[in-house]
């Protein structure tokens, strides 16, 4: 740096690596023989800021050959903290002028939502939402307080008129905007507290006024600040005249033409004393807007700025630096692209990669990310927004055993304590739902310990009781379900009772309308540890957790917050979704993945940027949903547009390294994806004659190759023969039609013994649904009484939900009218049978089955009803010996199958609970599968037994006692379940095979 007067502001280009560069600069001019760097304060933007200076100035003394160096005091210009931080640099305790401690920000959000919930009443949102409103209230009153824009200016003469013509909803958001913050001030008041930005404000004004009379004895510089807030720019001016004092800022283009420059817009710099900071033709996505932004609140011109002249260890061409000057030129200014020469459009060292999906775009990062560490000492970064991208990234790099160092971390609900606590919520707020209960019972930390294979065995045997529609909500039906458990494992009712124990408190609080917010955390946290033990708690994602709590339980119970139970998953969600947890130890040394915020001052030899495509890099920019957009710009608050500018900033910055590979997917998860506007105009610059050179074509083409396995033959359909022993098999009715028309569907059901499992928390099934009504009307017909009072009690021993009941039963009881009805209207027999079973012997195979309803008729002979939930089988279907269940019952019946039941069989009958408009109920008719009248379908009424007969036989004759395979879909156009579609590959083999072939 060459001393001078004026203000001492430098700028590090972008090809010059703006950390390494910083502290090859800062060692001549600020290091001391003895005691190094330790007499110079840094300002610094972030923790992670810090964190990149001191990485470089080790890696800097490790070149140097030193074998220590005493680092500069650095202190990060966004902490609370900022006064104990700079110690006696600012000195503001103890003083008359004391700066008022800053507000909690969790108290402060706690309580916002109360007095939204107070100022809104009955209209307030509630749960989550309100909380979520709360956020948003705070979000809007810091970016206020941040441009240090006081209560006060939200009530002048220009700000109303603006708010009076704005639409309705706008008009009211803005007046509640001002009683919720006028309100939160005046406790702040009678607390002695301010906001935390507030106090920012205070301490950098504090720290300006200070200094600005008496400067510190040390040096300060102020290194990659790039926030623009009004206060912060005041002590940025100071910092940079004072006595040893420098402002250094990232990437601020020098080369750009002063009407370039001009044209990027006002940039908070009104052209009139009373005129508006912000023109209507700023250029804000510009990644020099907010640069400029800073420069005019601070009082310094573009031409006093002076070029950092040291470079970093990875610096690029500075050939580059003129490329991304070019690239980013406002509109106006983009025209000069057409004549700017090849030399000046050059991006050498620029790779551009477009892959088809996501997936595919995060193993062709991997796989660069893995070719570059073949080389010794080169440094790697993946910068990306994504960060669904990020974790596919980091997954593919474990492939070869490289653990990336994700700088975002992992949120904390998607880690093992977190899972635990939101799981738990998730059982209290629904009541012990048979999902969120077993997900919590076989959680890794649940149960761990010496008998942890014991726990899971009772937990996967209680999974298939449950499996089904979901049981009344509580413990005790569930508790009943594992009851039965005993009959099998003489420990499992002590395990469920201790279970039960300890999830009873939260069952208790679960019956409460609402609770305290403390109180609920209070009986999740004792909850949670008793499941789990210390080891809870015990690694970072457990102290993350017990810290949030702690910070929530403490001043919820202080605001006297109340949620209802079944809200506070989704608020705990939202909590814990914001907070990120770090392994305690780095990943690999020389592989990184950064977002936006942790790239800034960040370098490495290559930087890949991933994700680049519109709503990804740059985001979609959101509008401020508390107050009007024509407000914010009257009051002087950059708009949403702004942060476009940021992003393309940080993709400046990144541009600077020596290799750059961007990196795209043209589909998203919801479809076609939009090339990120940055991305085009790298496409625009290069033009023709230079794009191919750039574009990376044989890397998409490997990572697709990665896991790609050689084509397999095609799968032929399913033709299983077991052996003449395996073949015989009982038969049951219902499974002598599935044998005649899908034979491998009977092969997996009655020779392998495979069974469907109903997934948990069902929809009722058809089947389900089936059992429920036959039980009904089998306790109807044998104890007789009111229809509708035996159907509500057997539902509710089947611990049918009550949602699936209010849905179901009333369907269900229609038709059940339906039934009592007709069978008064025709009294033409007598039931003498009702769900009973029966089983015949043929051949040496036994046919069993259970018949609804056997009526005897007045002249001797039998009807066989069977009750459908559903749609009945046609009659073109029971006459090709596709739907035999009646005909193989009636045979039974005939041959005494059925105990007290005698005669021949000559009525058969489907009674369907479906949906009818003959029906007075509107459900119920009967349908009987026999040739005669106008039908024109089914079998004669004489051939019905005899016809049975001979497709049983045929059936025995092919499949149990002959030797035909049991061939997949031998006939595809009959109706069916598809249960084993899946085993039997149908989609590798249905429909491509030619006629006669397979």
């Amino acid at each position: 740096m060459a001393d001078r007067s004026g203000p001492q502001v430098y700028s590090i280009a972008a090809h010059r690596g703006f950390a390494d560069a910083l502290v090859a600069g800062l060692l001549p001019r600020y290091g001391e023989e003895d005691i190094g760097l330790a007499r110079l304060t840094l300002l610094l933007p972030s923790r992670r800021a810090a964190r990149t200076i001191g990485e470089a100035f080790i890696r800097l003394a490790g070149e140097k050959g030193q074998a220590g160096l005493l680092m500069p005091r650095m202190a990060v210009v966004g902490d609370l903290d900022l006064d104990e931080t700079l110690g006696p640099l600012l000195d503001p305790i103890g003083t008359e002028s004391a700066i008022p401690p800053a507000a909690d920000p969790t108290r402060r959000w706690l309580r916002i939502a109360g007095i939204l919930r107070e100022e809104m009443g009955q209209d307030a949102p509630r749960g989550s939402a309100l909380l979520r409103l709360s956020r948003q209230f705070c979000q809007t009153m810091d970016r206020l307080l941040v441009e240090d824009v006081g209560p006060e200016q939200l009530i002048q003469d220009q700000v109303i008129g603006i708010i009076g013509e704005q639409a309705a909803h706008w008009v009211e958001a803005t007046k509640r905007f001002l009683k919720v913050q006028d309100k939160w001030l005046g406790e702040l008041e009678a607390r002695g507290e301010v906001d935390g930005p507030a106090r920012r404000n205070r301490l950098f004004d504090h720290a300006a006024g200070r200094w600005r009379i008496s400067p510190p004895a040390t040096p300060i510089v102020a290194a990659g600040v790039t926030s623009a807030a009004p206060a912060l720019a005041g002590l940025l001016r100071v910092v940079a005249e004072l006595p040893g004092g420098a402002v250094i800022l990232p990437d601020l283009d020098l080369s750009l033409d002063d009407a370039v420059w001009k044209e990027l817009g006002r940039a908070g710099a009104p052209e009139e004393p009373d005129g508006l900071p912000f023109g209507p033709a700023d250029a804000v996505t510009h990644p020099q807007y907010h640069l400029k932004l800073l420069l005019n609140r601070m009082g310094v011109s573009r031409a006093e700025v002076q070029p950092w002249h040291r470079a970093g260890m990875a610096a690029a061409p500075p050939e580059r630096s003129h490329a991304i000057s070019s690239l980013f030129l406002p509109p106006r200014a983009s025209a000069s692209w057409v004549g700017l020469p090849a030399e000046r459009r050059r991006l050498s060292g620029v790779r551009l990669v477009e892959t088809a999906t996501p997936e595919e775009e995060a193993q062709a990062v991997a796989l660069l990310v893995r070719e570059a560490l073949e080389q010794p000492e080169k440094r790697i970064a993946v910068v990306t927004p994504d960060r669904g991208l990020a974790s596919r990234i980091s997954a593919h790099l474990r492939r070869w055993n490289i653990e990336a160092d994700n700088s975002a971390g992992r949120p904390l609900s998607q880690t093992p304590a977190g899972r635990v606590l939101l799981l738990l919520a998730e059982v209290m707020g629904e009541q012990a739902a048979p999902v969120p209960l077993l997900a919590l019972l076989e959680h890794p930390l649940v149960g761990a310990g010496e008998g942890r294979a014991a726990w899971l065995d009772r937990v996967r045997a209680l999974e298939l009781k449950l499996r089904g529609p979901r049981p009344a909500a509580g413990l005790q039906p569930i508790g009943e379900l594992a009851g039965k458990l005993a009959r099998t494992d003489s420990g499992a009712g002590d395990w469920w009772a201790w279970i039960g124990g300890v999830l009873s408190p939260l069952m208790e609080l679960a019956k409460a309308d609402e609770a305290g917010l403390g109180d609920q955390l209070d009986a999740l946290a004792r909850t949670a540890e008793e499941l789990c033990g210390s080891g809870l708690w015990s690694r970072e994602d457990g102290r993350a957790l017990a810290s949030m709590v702690e910070d929530l339980r403490s001043h919820a119970g202080a605001v006297g917050t109340v949620l209802a139970p079944s809200d506070i998953a989704a608020a705990l969600r939202d909590v814990m979704d914001s907070i990120a947890v770090r392994p305690p130890y780095g990943g690999h040394p020389r592989v990184a993945i950064y977002g936006l915020l942790e790239s800034r001052m960040s370098r490495a030899d290559l930087v890949i940027c991933a994700g680049l495509n519109e709503g990804s890099w740059p985001a979609n920019p959101g509008p401020d949903p508390v107050l009007p957009p024509a407000v914010l710009r009257m009051l002087g608050v950059p708009g949403a547009d702004f942060r476009i500018g940021l992003s393309a900033h940080d993709l400046a910055g990144a541009l600077g390294a020596p290799e750059v590979v961007l990196s795209r997917a043209r589909r998203d998860l919801q479809g076609p994806a939009i090339p990120s506007r940055f991305v085009l105009r790298v496409r625009a610059l290069l033009g023709e004659d230079l794009l191919a050179r750039h574009v990376e074509t044989q890397l998409p083409e490997l990572a697709r190759a990665v896991d790609d396995a050689a084509a397999a033959e095609p799968y032929p359909r399913p033709r299983p023969s077991p052996d003449p022993a395996q073949r015989r098999v009982e038969i049951s009715v219902t499974a002598l039609d599935r044998l005649r028309s899908d034979p491998y569907q009977f092969y997996a059901q009655a020779i392998l013994r495979l069974r469907v499992l109903d997934p948990l928390d069902a929809e009722p099934s058809a089947a389900w649904k089936g059992t429920a009504a036959h039980e009904i009307l089998r306790r109807w017909h044998e104890r007789g009484g009111s229809l509708r009072d035996i159907a509500r009690a057997t539902l509710t021993e089947l611990n049918a939900h009550p949602l699936m009941r209010s849905l179901w039963q009333p369907r269900l009881l229609a038709a059940l009218e339906w039934v009592e009805a007709e069978m008064e209207r025709r009294g033409l027999g007598r039931p003498v049978a009702f769900e009973r079973d029966g089983s015949m012997d043929v051949r040496g195979i036994r046919i069993y089955g259970r018949v609804d309803r056997i009526d005897a008729l007045p002249g001797g002979e039998l009807a066989i009803v069977d009750y459908k939930t559903g749609r009945p089988p046609t009659g073109s279907e029971v006459a090709a010996g596709f739907a035999l269940q009646l005909g193989t019952l009636g045979l039974m019946a005939r041959d005494g199958a059925f105990a007290g039941v005698s005669g021949e069989p000559t009525h058969f009958e489907y009674w369907s609970l479906a949906r009818s408009a003959k029906s007075e109920t509107g459900f119920g008719f009967v349908e009987e599968p026999v040739l005669e009248g106008r039908r024109k379908s089914g079998i004669p009424r004489e051939d019905f037994l005899p016809e049975a007969g001979r497709y049983l036989h045929e059936a025995l004759d092919r499949w149990i006692l002959g030797g035909e395979p049991f061939t997949a879909r031998l006939n595809p156009d009959v109706p069916g379940y598809a249960d084993y579609d899946q085993l039997m590959r149908l989609d590798e083999w249905m429909g491509r095979e030619e006629e006669g072939g397979q």
